[in-house]
């Protein structure tokens, strides 16, 4: 199980990484009573039939993870959207793409905690494959809003590449300060 909900967005972006994507799209909204994500990306996309496999716990290709029996991100996010209140929906087609988005009740009791966004940005940011990942950020509630767009290609050109130790933490605290940044202006 996942211990938060930028988990399970992690998870479903892992999963649009490894597609063959040359575009991943990740928009991650929240109030003080919901958390909204849409993952999309443009990679090589599923049939009716690998979609609905894709829902079953107990099925896996075995291409991806070689030996393993389950595949358990997309049956959890369902589980979990269910049972906080939330609902789901994917959207796929051969050639094209798939999109992932879901939504979670907070105010719900069986709602995990949000975890750590800027955290979750950096880990998309860091997957392998996609040249561009555009990732759009959303909030709006008792601490302020914020609202803010990172591309992946930018952020490499201005640190030089996201591969050292030094890169990784003037990118965590470039996507951290994104969110200090708004709600102190919106407080003034």
């Amino acid at each position: 199980m996942h211990f938060s909900l930028c988990d399970l967005a992690a998870d479903i972006a892992q999963n649009a990484a490894e597609s063959g994507a040359s575009v991943l799209e990740a928009d991650i909204a929240e109030t003080d009573t919901e958390f909204r994500f849409a993952i999309a990306d443009d990679g090589k996309g599923m049939t009716e039939s690998q979609l609905e496999r894709a829902k079953d716990p107990f099925h896996t290709d075995g291409k991806k993870h070689p030996g393993r029996k389950v595949g358990l991100g997309v049956p959890f996010l369902i589980q979990t959207a269910a049972q906080s209140g939330g609902g789901w929906d994917i959207r796929s087609r051969p050639g094209i793409g798939t999109t992932v988005e879901a939504s979670f009740d907070l105010g719900n009791i069986d709602a995990p905690p949000v975890g750590d966004v800027p955290g979750l940005l950096r880990t998309i940011l860091l997957f392998e494959g996609p040249a561009e990942m555009v990732l759009r950020r959303s909030y709006n509630g008792t601490r302020g809003r914020t609202a803010y767009e990172v591309r992946k290609t930018e952020l490499v050109e201005a640190l030089g590449g996201l591969e050292y130790a030094g890169d990784l933490v003037l990118l965590d605290t470039y996507l951290r300060s994104l969110e200090e940044d708004d709600e102190e202006t919106d407080e003034t």
